[in-house]
């Protein structure tokens, strides 16, 4: 577990909210984690934590879609708010970026 601030350097870009849980469709279907899996294999969307000074094209707060394993294993980060998972992704790796959570199903 780290305690304190974390600060990104360069252009790197550190994630939270990655979703590896069990999944359910609009329609009530649950699928199952398949994280680990042939089928888990997926690109996957987190929420912008924090960003390095040089980092140009996403801002904390949005959402990224990024390719299937391209993130770093989290780290547990003690904030104001509780406990988050962090993750470092790949920048050029980010393949959509949204204001929003977007809905996978």
């Amino acid at each position: 577990m780290i305690k304190g601030k974390i600060t990104p350097i360069r252009d790197n870009v550190l994630v939270s909210n990655m979703d590896f849980d069990n999944r359910t469709t609009n329609t009530g279907i649950l699928l199952l984690n398949d994280d680990g899996k042939s089928e888990g294999i997926r690109p996957r969307w987190g929420r912008v934590w924090a960003v390095g000074e040089e980092q140009q094209y996403v801002k904390i707060g949005d959402w990224v879609l990024v390719e299937h394993g391209r993130w770093t294993r989290g780290i547990n980060v003690e904030t104001d708010n509780g406990e988050e998972v962090i993750r470092r992704i790949d920048n050029d790796c980010i393949l959509a970026v949204a204001d929003e959570r977007p809905s996978e199903f």
